[in-house]
C-alpha cells in the first residue's frame, strides 16, 4: 500500500509592529533556518514540532516532505522578501505530486510588511494549491491571534497548552494523530474561532493558576465529554500586534460540519469567561528600583546562594526579546552597577558592535565601551558608558537542556562576557530571550552559583531558572514589551477595544 505523503513545515514569527527593526532572511538564518533534508537532520530527536512530526511519519508510515523550517526572534515586521521567499518554498512542494495531508507547525502571530495576518495569507494559498478535500493540520503558539482565515483554511487547529512552551513535542504529536484520522477518513474535522473586544487576557496565557489554567480544564472536560469536539483551543494572544484581530481566541475544532452550532456555542461560551476574568492578573511587576532595594537588602543580610538559597532572578520582562523588545537596554545592568553587586550577571544584551569592541581587544584586556541602546536610543537609552575586562570570548553556541526546545542548537552569535565591578554581563550579536541555563553555562558562569541573576525574558524563562531561584522578581524597565497599552500609536486595531477604551 502506498503511503500517504505529508506536507510538513515550519515558519514562525511573533511580530511586534511597534519595533523599527525589520525581520529579514537574515533574522531566520540566524535564530533557526533549515531546507529539505536539514531539517531531519538538525531537528530529529528534540522537543520540537517538526520533530513530533518526523516521528508520526515513523507511527503512521507517511512520506514525509519537508520544504523549509525557519523561525526568528520576536522584532518587526517580516520583509516582504523574506516572506515571499520561504512561503515559496513551501508552497513550491506543491507543484510535484500531491499531498494526502498537511501539516504546519506555525506561530499564529505573524505579520510581514504586506500581509497583516500572515499564517491567513500563507494558508489561503495552500488551500489554492491542494484543493478544498485534502486536511490541513497547525499548531499555534499559545500567544497566537487567531484569524478567520485561519480558522477557513485549516481543519485542525492546536495551540500549546503550557507557558512556558514544554508541550510542543506532545501538541505537534495530537494534531498528527488527528491528522492521520482524517486522512483515513475516520473524521472530518473543521474549526471554528471566536473573539471578543480585548487585546488582553487570559493572565497573559499563564498556565501555573488562574483564568488561563482554569480554561485549559474546562477545555479538556469538553473533549472528554463530547465525542464530536476534537479540541478547544484558547489562546490568549499577542497583545504588541497593531492588526485588527489581536487579541485572546477560543477555537473549536469538531467532527463535520454539523458541528458548526455546536462548535460556535462552545467557543462564545468560553470567550464569556475570558471576558469575566480579564483583569485577573496572578504575578505582580516591580520597578527597577524594588528590584535592586530587595537585592541591597538580601546582600546585606547574607541572604544569598552562599545560605543554600539560591541566586534572586530579576527578569526584565519589558526588554523581552520573546515579545519583540530590542533587547539592548541597559538600565537595569546600571542599576547593579550603581548598587555595588558581587557576583551578579545579567544575559543577555545584543549589541554586535560592543563585541567587535571586546574581540578587539582580547580576553583579559580592558575595553571602553558604549554599551546598548544601539536600536532606539532616543526613547529607550543613553547607552552604558563603562570601562570592563573581557573575560571570556565565543561564537555564542549552545544546545538547550532545559525543559523548553530541549535538544535545539542555538546561537547568540560571536559573544562576549564582560566583567564590571561584581556584575559579568554576557554581550552577544544576536537578539534572544533566555530560556535555557545552557545560555549562562555556555560562557562559564553557573547561574545557581550566583548571587543575582538579571535576565531578559517575561515567563519563559521560569521553566528552567524557577527551580534554580530562591525568589523571582519581574522588573520593568520601561522598554518595549512595557505593559502600558495605551503609549503604542496603534492605527488598525479595532476599536473599541478593552483595556484601551470603556466597553
Amino acid at each position: 500500500m502506498p503511503r500517504r505523503r505529508v506536507l510538513s513545515s515550519e515558519i514562525a514569527h511573533e511580530t511586534n509592529t511597534f519595533s523599527i527593526l525589520p525581520t529579514t532572511l537574515e533574522s531566520y538564518r540566524s535564530r533557526l533556518y533549515y531546507e529539505c533534508a536539514e531539517i531531519a537532520n538538525a531537528m530529529g530527536g528534540t522537543a520540537c514540532e517538526i520533530a513530533a512530526h518526523i516521528d508520526a511519519a515513523v507511527r503512521h508510515g507517511w512520506a514525509l516532505i519537508q520544504p523549509i523550517a525557519a523561525a526568528a526572534t520576536p522584532s518587526g515586521k517580516t520583509t516582504a522578501e523574506a516572506w515571499a521567499h520561504l512561503s515559496g518554498l513551501l508552497l513550491a512542494a506543491c507543484e510535484a505530486e500531491p499531498f494526502e495531508g498537511v501539516i504546519l507547525a506555525l506561530h499564529g502571530a505573524m505579520v510581514t510588511e504586506d500581509a497583516d495576518d500572515a499564517e491567513g495569507d500563507l494558508l489561503a494559498r495552500l488551500r489554492a494549491r491542494i484543493g478544498p478535500d485534502v486536511p490541513i493540520a497547525i499548531t499555534l503558539d499559545l500567544h497566537a491571534n487567531v484569524s478567520q482565515a485561519m480558522a477557513e483554511h485549516a481543519d485542525i487547529i492546536l495551540a500549546y497548552r503550557t507557558y512556558p512552551h514544554i508541550d510542543q513535542y506532545e501538541i505537534a504529536g495530537e494534531a498528527a494523530d488527528l491528522l492521520e484520522r482524517a486522512m483515513a477518513g475516520e473524521i472530518a474535522p473543521r474549526s471554528t474561532v471566536v473573539g471578543g473586544p480585548l487585546i488582553t487576557g487570559c493572565d497573559d496565557g499563564r498556565t501555573q493558576s488562574g483564568p488561563m489554567a482554569d480554561l485549559l480544564v474546562r477545555a479538556a472536560t469538553c473533549v472528554a465529554e463530547e465525542p464530536a469536539i476534537l479540541a478547544v483551543t484558547v489562546c490568549a494572544g499577542f497583545t504588541l500586534a497593531d492588526i485588527p484581530f489581536t487579541g485572546p481566541t477560543v477555537t473549536v475544532v469538531g467532527d463535520g460540519p454539523g458541528t458548526q452550532a455546536r462548535r460556535r456555542e462552545i467557543a462564545e461560551d468560553f470567550m464569556a469567561e475570558v471576558w469575566q476574568t480579564r483583569e485577573i492578573i496572578t504575578v505582580t511587576h516591580h520597578s527597577i528600583a524594588e528590584a535592586l532595594s530587595e537585592a541591597k537588602t538580601e546582600a546585606k543580610a547574607g541572604d544569598s546562594v552562599v545560605s543554600g538559597g539560591g541566586p534572586l532572578v530579576l527578569a526584565d520582562f519589558s526588554d523581552n526579546p520573546g515579545s519583540g523588545a530590542y533587547g539592548d537596554s541597559v538600565r537595569i545592568l546600571r542599576a547593579m552597577i550603581e548598587a555595588d553587586l558581587q557576583d551578579a550577571t545579567l544575559g543577555v544584551i545584543s549589541d554586535p558592535q560592543s563585541v567587535a569592541a571586546c574581540r578587539a581587544a582580547g580576553e583579559g584586556n580592558s575595553v571602553t565601551l558604549a554599551l546598548g541602546c544601539k536600536i532606539d536610543a532616543a526613547l529607550y537609552g543613553p547607552p552604558l558608558e563603562i570601562t570592563a575586562t573581557v573575560e571570556r570570548l565565543s561564537d555564542g553556541a549552545y544546545v538547550c537542556d532545559g525543559p523548553m526546545l530541549t535538544g535545539e542548537k542555538r546561537s547568540m552569535g560571536p559573544a562576549a562576557v564582560v566583567r564590571i565591578g561584581g556584575v559579568r554581563v554576557i554581550v552577544a550579536t544576536h537578539n534572544q530571550q533566555v530560556t535555557d541555563a545552557q545560555v549562562f553555562l555556555s560562557q562559564g558562569i553557573d547561574p545557581a552559583a550566583c548571587s543575582v541573576v538579571a535576565l531578559k525574558s517575561a515567563h519563559h524563562f521560569r521553566a528552567a531558572f524557577e527551580p534554580l531561584a530562591r525568589k523571582v522578581i519581574l522588573t520593568d524597565s520601561g522598554s518595549l514589551a512595557a505593559r502600558d497599552m495605551s503609549k503604542f500609536p496603534w492605527k488598525k486595531l479595532r476599536r473599541p477595544v478593552w483595556p484601551l477604551d470603556e466597553i
